[in-house]
């Protein structure tokens, strides 16, 4: 990171990185935090889990102990795990300690949007409709199911490809009878205000991020991928939320002898790198207001 790029960020305030995977969000929230200060925080959905730190690029063992990290690798496979699960434990890491600056960095735009617009309160779903939306989504018309029974206005409100979110509209639905949608209408102020923040958008030349997803991938086998996903292969669950870590359906089915090893790695970088343009969706789509950060090739 130069002098010039540390010079555009305000120290006395949090600090948010967004950026689709593998753009150099970590990297960038480690030099902040060495130049600058502040604990940096997890926004990314799929780092929280215990059972992937290769695979989802967690900082490494080094990179932790460079700066102060929370909110990685701390969610056992066993338990459910929300953005409103989330909010409370960022939220609890200020409790107390106002004047703590955080570098809150990730690419999941829910827990971002989240954090600086609020987040209404919704009722715990029932263990048995959740268990009941797992089941549906083994199916291969599960999620078309599960889009067909959600209420209007939730559905025109959803991303319909994504099955984690599709989910969580119909478990919620099923057990309240009101749509999310309606929940979400009832939303208290945000935990950091907009104002209280510098708010980044990381933004790459597609081909250039392309082919770091690849590069990345292939770098996440050497260090030891494979062996993580044959690790939880005892447990494998393909509804279960830490069984949506990118790249892990493709490495299982190699693991079962479904298909070779270069085929799944193909599969997993084309998986990543869709999973990045549905990042860039959200982005572009719900976080007009954010600061631009384009990344340098050098970075």
């Amino acid at each position: 990171m130069q002098v010039s790029d540390l010079a555009q960020i305000d120290p006395g305030r949090h600090l948010l990185i967004a950026g689709p995977t593998a753009s150099g969000k970590s990297a960038l929230a480690l030099a902040v935090a060495q130049a600058q200060g502040g604990l940096i925080v997890n926004a990314d959905a799929l780092q929280i889990w215990s059972c992937w730190r290769v695979l989802t690029a967690r900082p490494s063992e080094t990179e932790a102990a460079a700066a102060p990290h929370a909110l990685y690798g701390h969610v056992t496979p066993d338990r459910g795990y929300s953005v409103g699960d989330w909010l409370r434990e960022l939220g609890g890491l200020l409790d107390g300690q106002p004047e703590r600056r955080l570098i809150v960095v990730g690419g999941t735009g829910l827990y971002l949007t989240a954090l600086t617009r609020g987040l209404a309160y919704v009722p715990p779903v029932p263990a048995e409709i959740r268990a009941a939306g797992d089941a549906m989504l083994i199916d291969k018309d599960g999620l078309a199911q599960m889009v067909s029974e959600l209420d209007p206005a939730s559905r025109q409100r959803l991303d319909l490809h994504n099955p984690a979110r599709v989910q969580r509209a119909w478990e919620v639905l099923q057990a309240t009878g009101r749509g999310l949608a309606s929940w979400q209408a009832e939303t208290p102020p945000p935990l950091i205000p907009a104002a209280d923040c510098q708010r980044l958008v990381m933004e790459a030349d597609r081909d250039w991020l392309a082919d770091r997803i690849a590069r990345r991938f292939h770098m996440m086998m050497a260090g030891g991928a494979l062996a993580e996903v044959e690790a939880m292969l005892p447990e494998w669950q393909p509804g279960k939320q830490w069984a949506r870590a990118i790249g892990a359906p493709e490495l299982v089915a190699y693991l079962r002898g479904e298909m070779d090893l270069q085929t799944a790695t193909e599969r997993a970088i084309i998986a990543t790198r869709q999973y990045a343009k549905s990042q860039r969706i959200w982005f572009r789509n719900r976080m007009k207001d954010w600061q631009s950060w384009p990344v340098k090739p050098d970075r």
